[in-house]
């Protein structure tokens, strides 16, 4: 039986994942990381999709605000704003949470040796994203490497793989993929303050917004709190 295990933060990218593995593979597990960020309600939504696909949801809690350094998980730390796009800064901005993609495909690492599955799929792309290091291909492939050196899959013919379809892809593509697949982004969170309904100040609403600009689409998220009276 095929097998993947989904890293699922209930974003677009990784719900668009979620769906993709779906398609790809017999048996989808979907895990989660409640790191203590602030934005912990999309752990919560992420669950109900996965309820509704009916897929096993693991949520795996792992304390990042000890490490700090990342305005998602210090709350003294004030989280960006911006007007505009044209605003965000280069370089890795405040948001970053600290090796956390490596963190987090570690643990799944982990937890693909238990389970015996040899398949990690995640959402990361690197258009249309903040300036995230631990989001590029070569990064991927770094640590697909560095986990069959030091798993017991280094004993194996067949090597773990950490599969990341959209890495080149603008969100917006992302979005298209997702269609094609059904995929259902209304409860799909991305603000970063934490909240159901977008602030449109940070740089992960506005990226979002302008990729279903782009798709010439209103955001289903919208469209939900629209119809629950809630904007």
């Amino acid at each position: 039986m095929k097998k993947s295990i989904v890293l699922f933060s209930g974003g677009i990218d990784s719900t668009t994942a979620l769906y993709w593995a779906v398609n790809c593979y017999e048996k989808v597990l979907a895990l989660t990381f409640d790191y203590r960020q602030r934005h912990r309600i999309e752990i919560s939504l992420a669950h109900l999709l996965t309820k509704k696909l009916n897929l096993p949801h693991k949520i795996i809690q792992i304390d990042l605000s000890q490490i700090g350094g990342s305005s998602l998980t210090d709350r003294n730390l004030p989280l960006p704003q911006y007007e505009h796009l044209e605003e965000i800064e280069e370089g890795p901005p405040s948001t970053y949470v600290p090796f956390r993609n490596g963190i987090f495909l570690a643990l799944a690492a982990g937890w693909a040796e238990v389970k015996g599955i040899k398949h990690i799929v995640c959402g990361f792309n690197i258009i249309d994203t903040p300036n995230y290091p631990d989001t590029k291909k070569k990064f991927v492939k770094t640590m697909e490497k560095a986990i069959n050196l030091g798993t017991k899959f280094s004993f194996s013919q067949n090597k773990l793989k950490i599969l990341a379809p959209f890495v080149n892809m603008k969100k917006s593509e992302i979005i298209k993929e997702g269609i094609s697949l059904g995929v259902d982004y209304s409860y799909s969170i991305s603000c970063y303050f934490g909240e159901e309904i977008p602030c449109h100040k940070c740089s992960s609403c506005l990226l979002r917004q302008k990729a279903w600009e782009e798709v010439d689409s209103k955001d289903p998220l919208i469209l939900r709190l629209e119809k629950e009276g809630k904007i």
